[in-house]
């Protein structure tokens, strides 16, 4: 518009100015009175031609104005058609948090250096023969020969030097087997030794970009994005302890504290349709399996996934069929869901993978999620899980802090990682199958007294081992699911997880939870966000309190909270070796740290849109 008006401007400053030069240029003695007329009828003249210019520059003015209204109209339907369109596409929300915990291990359980050692000094001399020891020889040593030796040793000679000068690099499974229970058998085991551990400051920082997108009425897709790690540290591989937790592996690539590197976390569709009066819906991807209810308390968010938290809290791929069954039933949010999932790929990657027959089976599970009633206020729900052929590990990464290795011959050598070399760890047996059921109950408590939230979960799992691990480390033990020295058996376990959220002034919230698990106690939460150990996987008892305070609604709030682990029996989490309990746990038990009591404070600001 503005050039415009410029344009018509230079015109008319043009022909003016032609006509003061014809003015003023020509000579005024020379203006006839024909002259004046003919300059008379020239400028009227020229009066008419400024007069249709001027309508012309009107003209296009308004048509030029016209088209620029138009053109601007388009520019605003296209934008809105643009907006409207990516936010049809997918809509984002992210979750920030940064936290930090104080946490303190008490009487921590470790074999004695010593002992420990032993595995890196060679087998030595045969007291029998004097002569080095032979494969021959170790394979028909018994528990009742290795005893007769020790009762050979000098007078003042202890098992410790014993051990110094004969120890087990190099020794077969026979005889490292004979020698531990003839030292069980003299009560010559030692004990193992205790101390504590603190770490009084450590921060993390979490991260999640939920997305999701409605493709169609009756199609949608979801999936997230994550990032977990420690302030000041990205490696993304742990030096192994002895928990599931050490490894990066496929179930908690997320979930546990890996560097600042974004995982996918989950990522499935979603596809609806009626079977006659039914609403289903089938789903298939990377599934939505942490951050189950009832979760949802502690995390002061929605629930975050589909199966209960107090027996799956894992990241895996699988698929699930659902049926909303309320109005069928007559009864309020009644619901079922299949579910199938693949926890271990064995034909992909391992060094048995192109084999003409695989070492290793698929490990695999499902079962069922039952919604028996939801009216908002109150719920029950069901969740059942069979595993088929678990195996003795997962595909992963790790720092050792030794490699065992069984040679051709039988015997075993042990090597000290000094080097800190990364080790790709792979499963080796399946030791068998277990089962896993619970029931959510939760209600608020608003119609009848105030605004309580509670909930009360009792858990059962059973075991069916089926072989001992083929892992060089653990076929020593002789440990299978749930079982050492060979000893094939069955268990039960149990589980009860309750809480209670108080409303607080300022719209805050007090939680106390409490949870407890028996001796064989067996789930799949190793995905829990915790530092320390999945708390719902423990065998023994967890106490925790914790008070949120919105600042800027659910946006922004703050939490201060406090934990205390009791462990009363060995393993908690882990599938291999029969649990003993903690105050009787001897050497042999030991070789990884094993815990006793822990404490951990923590606080942490959440920021969610």
């Amino acid at each position: 518009m503005k050039d415009k008006i410029g344009l018509r401007g230079k015109c008319l400053l043009f022909i003016s100015c032609v006509f003061f030069l014809v003015i003023f240029l020509s000579p005024i003695s020379a203006l006839a009175n024909s002259e004046v007329d003919d300059l008379k009828e020239k400028l009227k003249t020229l009066e008419m031609q400024i007069k249709k210019m001027e309508e012309r520059l009107n003209t296009t003015e308004k048509s030029t104005a016209t088209e620029e209204k138009q053109i601007q109209e388009i520019e605003d339907r296209l934008n809105k058609t643009e907006l409207h369109s990516a936010t049809d596409k997918i809509s984002l929300g992210i979750e920030f948090r940064t936290r930090g915990d104080s946490i303190h291990y008490n009487d921590i359980r470790i074999a004695p250096g010593w002992l420990m050692n032993g595995f890196f000094t060679d087998v030595g001399i045969n007291p029998m023969t004097m002569a080095p020891w032979t494969v021959a020889d170790m394979n028909s040593t018994t528990p009742a020969s290795m005893l007769m030796m020790l009762g050979m040793m000098p007078p003042g000679m202890t098992v410790q030097q014993m051990i110094s000068m004969n120890g087990f690099n190099g020794a077969t499974k026979t005889y490292i087997q004979s020698m531990m229970a003839a030292m069980a058998a003299a009560g010559a085991i030692p004990d193992a030794e205790k101390y504590d551990a603190d770490n009084d400051t450590i921060f993390t920082n979490k991260f999640h970009m939920n997305m999701k997108a409605k493709v169609s009425d009756n199609l949608s897709f979801a999936g997230r994005l994550a990032m977990y790690k420690v302030f000041g540290d990205s490696a993304g591989v742990k030096f192994n302890t002895g928990s599931f937790g050490d490894i990066f592996l496929d179930g908690n690539t997320s979930s546990l504290p890996h560097g600042d590197t974004i995982h996918l976390e989950r990522a499935y569709f979603n596809y609806k349709s009626d079977i006659g009066d039914i609403p289903t819906s089938f789903s298939l991807g990377r599934r939505p399996a942490t951050l189950g209810a009832p979760l949802e308390y502690r995390n002061n968010s929605l629930e975050g996934g589909s199966p209960l938290a107090t027996i799956i809290n894992w990241q895996f791929d699988g698929a699930s069929y659902s049926l909303n069954l309320e109005d069928t039933l007559d009864i309020p949010g009644a619901a079922f869901k299949l579910c199938y999932g693949v926890g271990f790929e064995s034909d992909w990657g391992n060094s048995y993978s192109l084999n003409a027959t695989s070492a290793v089976d698929d490990a695999t599970f499902g079962g069922f999620i039952a919604t028996l009633y939801d009216d908002d206020l109150t719920s029950v729900v069901v969740n059942y899980a069979h595993a088929w052929d678990i195996t003795d590990g997962f595909v992963g990464t790790m720092l050792m802090p030794f490699i065992p290795f069984e040679e051709s011959d039988g015997t075993y050598s042990f090597t000290k990682n000094r080097g800190g070399y990364i080790s790709r760890m792979e499963a080796s047996t399946n030791i068998g199958d277990f089962d896993m059921f619970t029931i959510l109950l939760r209600t608020n408590l608003s119609e009848i007294f105030s605004d309580i939230d509670i909930f009360f979960a009792p858990s059962w799992s059973k075991t069916s081992p089926a072989a001992i691990s083929r892992n060089p480390f653990y076929s020593l033990l002789g440990q299978g699911l749930l079982s050492s020295n060979g000893q094939l058996e069955g268990h039960d376990g149990y589980s009860v997880y309750m809480g209670a959220i108080f409303p607080m002034p300022f719209g805050g919230k007090l939680g106390l939870e409490y949870n407890w698990g028996s001796k064989y106690w067996i789930n799949m939460t190793g995905a829990e966000d915790s530092l320390i150990a999945s708390k719902l996987s423990t065998r023994g008892q967890v106490f925790e309190g914790y008070y949120i305070q919105p600042v800027v609604g659910d946006k922004f709030f703050v939490t201060l909270g406090g934990q205390y682990y009791d462990y009363k029996y060995t393993g908690s989490g882990n599938p291999l070796g029969a649990p003993v309990e903690v105050s009787n746990v001897n050497a042999f038990d030991a070789f990884f740290p094993v815990l006793d009591k822990v404490w951990n404070l923590y606080m942490s600001a959440t920021l969610r849109f």
